[in-house]
Order: structure tokens, then sequence, then C-alpha cells
């Protein structure tokens, strides 16, 4: 068994790009297979190092290895060899249409009441004419004559497909200038390199009707592969996920501190019958199971991976979570935030409210609350009761209780409305930090 993950170096790895990467790489070790990473680099106008190193290092972040690593713009002879053998035996043919051309005729056919297809004008052309055509200055393109009838297979996901092959355009697959396109240069690539099992989008089912016919022309036996066409995985609006969407690149989430197996457990889950939890990769590979893949799309709930996240940062050990942590940071800091933190990347704030400095609100309407606060506040040592005394204190003489005793403490002492238990950031603080928030936020 081989399977792969074959990225455009054109832009950053969103999560839909993670999620056929994590499928494919799940589904291969689960099963003792292989796993490549291709990186489909002929588009030369919008492919660039950066996005290609990007890659690499997205899928590292994930935890995810490769077994062997192939760049299609090294393969180039092959896939020239593979167009001789179609053009030799005529399943490959030229075409002199311009785009402008062949927007008319599309538009005709739709007026007449036809499918847009592609007419085949073009395998009319005697050798005179194209002998004309060249010495006029045009160059062809390639389209490849489709048979017909249809393409069936047994989807790992879909169930029975069928692909009926008359009812589509014959695909170009050589540009005029001579680049070859990812529908030929997929295939050829599957057949070369050994590929089993294809796991992708369901946006390629069509693609695939249309590359086990390749496949047969240049003398393979489709049915050496196996297919998973994935639903789509929408955003939260339904709407088609992006490179454009930014927020929702590898890049960002990595940057905003959300943990990669976090990812990897909820994009191994979602549109599938299983809930996300936490779990290690090992687990992740044990469980994955293409039959529990539904076949209606799926959306991504950033809401629903937060909370993922949120619990399994909560999971972590002190040692687990030490390089997440401020050097300085001790396991008492750890057990304290712990609970109230989404993302890592918001560590360094409650690092911050507990040992550094804080800007409270103003509260005009508790200045008098506060002060009685800072009268009452215990002097040090201080211990587990302290916090207990405190506001018991408060609480008789102020006749307040509840959010009323407690939301202006906690706003003067950490700025935020919500948070970790204050007896416990209380410790941490320090008396001389507690008075001074406290007369910061009087005089505020």
């Amino acid at each position: 068994m081989k399977l792969r993950f074959a990225p455009s170096p054109t832009g950053y790895l969103h999560v839909g790009n993670a999620r056929l990467a994590v499928a494919n790489f799940l589904f291969a070790r689960r099963h003792g297979g292989k796993f490549l990473l291709r990186i489909d680099d002929t588009d030369t106008s919008r492919g660039k190092p950066e996005y290609e190193e990007a890659i690499r290092k997205d899928l590292t972040w994930l935890g995810i290895e490769w077994d062997e690593e192939k760049h299609q713009s090294a393969r180039l002879e092959r896939y020239e060899a593979g167009i001789e053998t179609l053009k030799a035996s005529g399943r490959l043919y030229p075409c002199f249409e311009s785009e402008h051309e062949l927007a008319a005729k599309r538009e005709a056919r739709i007026r007449e009441g036809r499918a847009p297809i592609y007419d085949r004008a073009m395998l009319k052309l005697t050798a005179e004419q194209r002998e004309r055509a060249e010495a006029n200055g045009k160059t062809p393109h390639w389209r490849f004559r489709l048979s017909d009838g249809s393409k069936r297979w047994e989807d790992l996901v879909m169930g029975d497909c069928s692909v009926k092959l008359t009812a589509i355009s014959d695909p170009v697959l050589v540009r005029a200038d001579g680049t070859i396109l990812y529908t030929l240069a997929s295939i050829i690539d599957d057949l070369d390199l050994g590929v089993t099992h294809v796991v992708r989008g369901e946006d390629h089912v069509t693609n695939t009707g249309v590359q086990l016919d390749i496949a047969e022309a240049l003398g393979a036996k489709a049915k050496r592969f196996t297919f998973a066409h994935l639903p789509l995985l929408l955003d939260s609006g339904g709407g088609k996920l992006s490179k454009r969407f930014d927020s929702l690149s590898l890049k960002s989430l990595r940057h905003d501190g959300m943990e990669p197996m976090s990812l990897v457990a909820y994009l191994s889950c979602v549109g599938s019958s299983q809930d996300p939890r936490v779990m290690t990769m090992g687990e992740a590979i044990s469980s994955y199971d293409l039959a529990h893949v539904s076949k209606s799309a799926a959306r991504f709930d950033m809401t629903q991976l937060l909370a993922l996240n949120r619990r399994a940062l909560h999971e972590l050990s002190f040692e687990d979570a030490r390089d997440r942590l401020p050097p300085e940071a001790d396991e008492a800091f750890w057990n304290a935030v712990r609970g109230n933190v989404d993302l890592s990347a918001e560590i360094p704030h409650w690092w911050e409210v507990t040992h550094g400095d804080v800007v409270p609100p103003s509260q005009p309407e508790d200045r008098d609350f506060l002060r009685l606060a800072l009268e009452l506040l215990p002097v040090e040592p201080w211990g587990d009761d302290t916090w207990k005394n405190w506001t018991n204190a408060l609480k008789a003489q102020s006749d307040r209780k509840g959010r009323t005793l407690f939301m202006p403490l906690r706003l003067a002492l950490t700025g935020e409305d919500a948070g970790p238990e204050l007896h416990v950031l209380l410790g941490l603080m320090g008396r001389a930090r507690v008075v001074s928030r406290l007369e910061d936020a009087i005089r505020a």
C-alpha cells in the first residue's frame, strides 16, 4: 500500500489541505503503507520556494512524516514520454481554437439547448489544414480523446461511483506553451511511483473517471487503484475553504498557539461519526477509519477546535507544557492558568497578569469599595485562607455579595472579566502587586 499527498507550492496550506494530508498519512500508517510527499511544482508562474518550504514546515509541525519525496519539475522527461505515447495512439490530438473561439462555441451550444462540451472539431483536421495553421503561427494545445461509456469504481467513502465520459469535454492535457496539466502529470506519477490508494476531495470525482481512462490508454490496468473521495470541508459560513482565508492557514494557527495534535485529532474526526477528542498520534492512527466518514460535506468549526485545544492544554502536565511557558514559570503558575487558555499564545498574557504589569479599567462607581478592599487586605504571610478571609471581611463591611463583590476585584487585579480562580492568582501575585493594582484601580 502506498498513498500520497500532493500539494502545489502556490500558497500556504490551510485546514482543507491539512485534512487530506492527515487522512492519507493516518490511513497509510494504520495499514502499514508508505506515505509519499509529491510537490506538484509545474506551475512556475505561481509556485514559490518559500511556499514549498512552508509545506514541509507545516507537515512536520503536524507530526506527519513522509517516506519519500518527489518533485514533478524533475519528471518532465517522463511526462514527455507519456505524451508521445498518447499521440502515437491517436488519443492525444492537436487543437488550434483560441479561448475566444472556444467560448463562442460553448455559448452557441447553450443557446441550442445542448451541453456545453467540446465538439471535437479538431479531430476532423487534415494534415494540410494543420500545416497551414502552424505556418500561420498557431501553436496547438492538446486534448485527450475520451472513451465512450463510463468509468466505475467502488469508492471507500462514496460507495459505487460512475463518471459518464461522453458528458465531459475531452480534457486539455498540454497547453499551447507546452505546460503539462495536473490531470496527466498526476496519473503518470501515480502509475510510476507505485501509488495504490488515492484519498482526495470529492471535487476530484470527475478527474478520477478521466484519469482512469488515461491510465488505460497508457497501458495500465485501472483496477490497480483504490479511491476514497472525502466530502468537501466547508468554512463556518458554508463556503469552500480557500488559500485566501489566511486565518485558517496552518501558518496562522501555529502562530496563534494551536496544538498540532489538536488539529490532527479534529481533522481526523470532522465529517465523520466520531466525536473529536484529545488523542496522541498513535491513537489517531489506530482509530482512523474511512468507513466512518460521512458522504455529506463537513463544516470546519473553529469553536469546536478551540474547545478541543483547550482540553488538550488542560491535560498537559507541567513537564510537557514547559516549552510553552515563560522560562521563569513554575508548576504552580501552570496549574493555575492551564484551564483558562484556548491557545498557548495566551499563556504570556497570564504571566503578565500574575508577574507583570496590568492596566485596570476605570470603575468610578466602585472606587469606595476598592478603597475598603485595600484597607482590609490582610498582611503577609499569606496562606490558603487569605482570599476567603479577605472577601468575608469585605462582604461583612460592604454588604456586597456574588458578582457585585467579586467582579470589581477581578477587574482591578487582572484587567479581565473572566479567568483563573482569584484565590489562586492572589498567591501568585503577592501582596505588593495586589496593593499596587488596587491603588491604580482607585485612581483610574
